[in-house]
């Protein structure tokens, strides 16, 4: 079996096609400008991107909607077909057993291949990896424009590790991605449910309006100068982490319905906000939502 292996589609082994995954709802809302802006890029001859922004401020989800669009024939002619593959650069380190390299490898599989781009999360770590550098192996297909990538990294990464490459840099436009607003947030996390529930078998009970009151809460009670200082997670990351975790609480209790005691759980376990700040959350959580607590039997005195 292993000595077949050398001869296995070094993308099959080391990627996944995002083009052909199942996308509950669009994975990209509110983010349309930077999705035309990869796609300009990527529509240029010899260029490939690079996005480049906060932590957990959905850069991968910008390439997942690019996917959605291409499944859905929603993008120029240029790019109908395409098919996006999410490359594991850290398992693509090493030879295989013919002794071939395989980032060699992948390059040479990739000139005989047509309409693929490849997705690359924190594309930083191809630049000087050691005694293997990654970066460099690929020059040569984005210098002919054979080979498309979109890479993602944080702003931090870019500045001290890409702009020191510049025969790779002159290769990839930068495509700014920022935190998402209040407003853009909201609707995230809105239009991310259908997915959340697709995924764990439950359903959020409550009225559209009521959701929507209950995302907004989440929302500013997470704003920038509420979270724990250099955390990771930011808009829309750290709304999403809760909102995921009240889901998990209902999976808990065999529950097969989340209701507001779900999100109280959710919030009370969040380690991404001051204590202090949480603490005083938690009461106004319990006081804007008194009706709902009720309305399932709970008394919010008994709640600690």
């Amino acid at each position: 079996m292993n000595q077949n292996l050398d001869n296995v589609s070094i993308l099959a082994r080391y990627s996944d096609e995002m083009t052909a995954a199942t996308y509950i709802t669009d994975p990209a809302v509110a983010r349309d400008k930077e999705i035309k802006d990869l796609i300009l890029v990527l529509l240029t001859p010899e260029k490939s991107a690079v996005l480049v922004g906060k932590p957990g401020i959905g850069k991968t989800a910008i390439v997942e909607g690019l996917a959605y669009r291409i499944q859905r024939n929603m993008v120029p002619n240029r790019l109908l077909g395409f098919k996006i593959f999410r490359l594991n650069t850290t398992a693509l380190i090493g030879n295989d057993q013919d002794g071939e390299n395989r980032v060699l490898k992948l390059v040479n599989e990739l000139k005989t291949m047509d309409k693929v781009i490849l997705f690359i999360d924190e594309i930083h770590t191809l630049i000087g990896n050691g005694t293997l550098d990654l970066a460099n192996m690929f020059k040569e297909g984005l210098s002919r424009g054979s080979i498309k990538i979109v890479g993602a990294t944080t702003t931090y990464e870019y500045e001290h590790f890409i702009l020191k490459d510049k025969a790779f840099l002159r290769r990839f436009d930068k495509v700014d991605v920022e935190e998402p607003t209040k407003e853009m947030c909201v609707q995230i996390l809105l239009k991310t449910l259908p997915k959340i529930e697709f995924q764990t078998g439950l359903k959020l009970a409550y009225t559209d309006f009521q959701k929507e009151e209950i995302m907004k809460f989440i929302v500013n009670m997470t704003d920038e100068y509420k979270r724990v200082y250099e955390i990771a997670s930011r808009y829309p990351d750290i709304c999403l982490t809760i909102v995921a975790n009240a889901f998990t609480f209902a999976l808990y209790d065999n529950r097969k319905i989340v209701s507001i005691i779900d999100f109280y759980r959710a919030i009370k376990n969040s380690k991404n906000i001051y204590d202090d700040v949480k603490n005083k959350e938690i009461v106004n959580f319990k006081e804007k939502f008194k009706e709902l607590f009720e309305d399932e039997g709970i008394d919010i005195n008994t709640l600690n």
